[in-house]
């Protein structure tokens, strides 16, 4: 067994803002010799061209950044095989490396996945677990293979998801968490400490990529259900409805046994409607809403082109007295 611990030769190859901490962490830790990012891409209303967040920091840290159109290319793979890595950390690269690329590095290409696999392989872990209701995740670090997400795990380590996580706040946790594991990882993996497990046949699940389209909000479910919505939603694309035809964004929501009492005396004259969308009380604690069971309370939320606003104060420019939310 090894104890060597100086620093090693890393490539990274990562682009969203999940990927930055690990990026940052392996920085201090180990000698990054290229970071591997996707092209700049157009975004924001002028539609300038923008870094992705790995380039950013890859570009304040001072380290060399490659962004190829594809790793298939002899280009690229010239320049990986030049480098030659100790390994190369794969974080939401985005692009699919081929088998060539894959067998560079001496100790192989190391990937941080954001779920417990086999279950949630693909796009959008995060997301789909909070949908699904899991009430656990976690971070698995594994060697890359052919298929996807489907190689040989190194280590995993798991977390709650609690009542209030949201994507954003379940994803910057398992960020961390992936950061902190991954250096744990391959300090392990030099040492001969690391014992590969292949994943189980059983509980293979897939994390669909999320599509705006699934964002509209179908008040005919329950409650459970759309609370879970909105907060794997948050914060893309935003889960939605429509109020009078217009776009109504919910940001923030939760589940009641009851609602609360209307807000205006106008608004007890008659008992409103209980069909799936109908706003049952409109009060600054929160507007609550008929599902097709149960009742969600809205506690932040945007029209279109406005900011989001705590009930409180959206209820001050808009009336929902007897109002009802489309359902698709």
């Amino acid at each position: 067994m090894s104890t060597d611990l100086s620093p090693l030769r890393l490539g990274f190859a990562g682009t969203p803002e999940f990927a930055v901490p690990a990026l940052g962490a392996l920085a201090q830790a180990h000698r990054i010799c290229a970071v591997f990012t996707q092209p700049d891409r157009p975004a924001g209303r002028g539609q300038s061209l923008h870094a992705s967040p790995v380039k950013t920091l890859a570009t304040l840290l001072g380290l060399p950044v490659h962004q190829p159109a594809s790793f298939k290319s002899p280009e690229t793979l010239e320049i990986l095989r030049s480098l030659e890595l100790d390994a190369l950390v794969v974080v939401a690269y985005g692009l699919i490396l081929p088998p060539a690329a894959l067998q560079c590095p001496k100790l192989g290409c190391i990937n941080i996945h954001a779920s417990l696999l086999p279950r949630w392989r693909g796009a959008a872990p995060i997301q789909r677990a909070v949908l699904a209701g899991d009430s656990n995740t976690g971070v698995t670090i594994m060697r890359m293979d052919a298929g996807l997400d489907t190689g040989p795990m190194l280590a995993a380590r798991e977390i709650a998801i609690g009542a209030d996580d949201t994507a954003k706040t379940l994803h910057d946790r398992l960020a961390r968490l992936g950061a902190e594991l991954i250096g744990e990882t391959l300090n392990a993996l030099r040492q001969g400490r690391v014992r590969e497990r292949p994943q189980p046949s059983e509980g293979v699940t897939y994390a669909e990529k999320i599509t705006k389209a699934e964002a509209l909000i179908d008040w005919r479910q329950d409650a459970v259900q759309i609370s879970r919505r909105v907060r794997a939603f948050n914060p893309w694309p935003i889960a939605e409805t429509r109020l009078d035809a217009a776009q109504l964004r919910i940001w923030d929501a939760q589940m009641l046994d009851s609602p609360a009492a209307p807000a205006n005396p106008a608004f007890t004259g008659a008992a409103p409607s209980r069909e799936p969308g109908s706003v049952l009380a409109a009060t600054p604690a929160g507007i609550d809403v008929a599902c097709g069971r149960g009742v969600l309370r809205i506690l932040r939320l945007q029209l279109a082109g406005r900011k989001p606003l705590i009930p409180g104060e959206f209820l001050k420019a808009q009336r929902l007295d007897g109002a009802r939310f489309a359902s698709p």
